[in-house]
């Protein structure tokens, strides 16, 4: 029972076969047998699912497993986290996460467990939690590898905490300078404060900040060296990001480099401003550089 419980059930069964040849009507022997062997098929029959590809069939065949034998701490530890790793497979993080808790729970070295956790968590972008559990690994296991995997998840924990400029600008991670230059031009022609001059306070304001806010993710992302640093974590409104006073920009300046600097191409003639009280900045005379006016409709 003890090379049972410790999940050794090919030493167990030799045990447990011995006992029944000396006394074959042993009645406990004969049940823990049973449990064990009925356990132990389970969970290769979970164990082969898996191999198959067949997710949804390991993940039932493990949770049959589970309910064999509660008291079977080694084994079920073993089986809540094959139940995490199918449920992951699964899409079902939030399980997932609860099984290797389970295992956790009933083996609290069991460090498979925490990397499979800390997986479901940076999924489902709970990056603090996904930093305690590689804590806690590199604490059990401290090698290359662990603390490789500590600081990647604290680099996108640091991520996480700041603007994420490829959201905003609605592009994706690897988008092209193009890509950049045609989401700000058409996104700052639609938030510029100027277009919204009869908008109440609190639209004026947001379309300010969502005009701010993209400027300076076209600031970063356009720029080689500090989209590059950006993509490694850093913060431009941290003062050792290297980022300079990137955080202090003037949208309206931006605004007018790009469109004066593109010669007003693609943007349907001339026209003017109409001044919209755009703190701290606004175009001078209502026109920007190059002699190209624009009227928002």
């Amino acid at each position: 029972m003890c090379l049972y419980y410790q999940d050794n059930p090919e030493a167990a069964f030799n045990h447990f076969q011995h006992v029944l040849r000396l006394a074959p009507d042993h009645q406990k022997a004969r049940d823990i047998y049973k449990k064990a062997k009925h356990l132990k098929v389970k969970k290769e029959e979970g164990n082969e699912a898996f191999k198959r590809g067949n997710f949804q069939e390991a993940f039932n065949l493990y949770t049959d497993a589970l309910a064999i034998d509660p008291l079977n701490k080694h084994t079920n530890a073993k089986l809540y986290f094959n139940r995490a790793t199918v449920g992951s497979k699964l899409s079902k993080l939030e399980e997932a996460i609860d099984d290797c808790t389970a295992a956790i729970n009933l083996d609290e070295g069991y460090v498979k467990a925490y990397l499979r956790r800390a997986k479901c968590y940076q999924s489902l972008e709970k990056h603090e939690e996904a930093v305690r559990d590689y804590e806690k690994v590199t604490r059990l296991d401290r090698n290359q590898e662990h603390k490789r995997l500590l600081q990647d998840a604290k680099i996108q924990l640091k991520r996480s905490k700041r603007k994420d400029y490829y959201k905003i600008l609605g592009v994706g991670k690897n988008a092209s300078d193009d890509e950049i230059k045609k989401s700000y031009r058409k996104m700052a022609l639609v938030h510029h404060p100027d277009r919204h001059a009869n908008a109440s306070d609190q639209d004026k304001r947001e379309h300010e900040i969502k005009f701010k806010e993209i400027g300076e993710a076209y600031s970063v992302l356009t720029d080689t060296k500090k989209r590059a640093m950006y993509d490694r974590g850093q913060d431009i409104n941290d003062p050792d990001g290297g980022f300079g006073h990137e955080g202090d920009i003037d949208p309206s300046q931006i605004f007018q480099a790009f469109f004066g600097g593109h010669g007003g191409h693609g943007f349907g003639g001339h026209a003017s401003f109409q001044q919209g009280g755009f703190p701290g900045g606004g175009f001078s005379g209502g026109s920007v550089p190059g002699g190209f006016h624009f009227q928002f409709g």
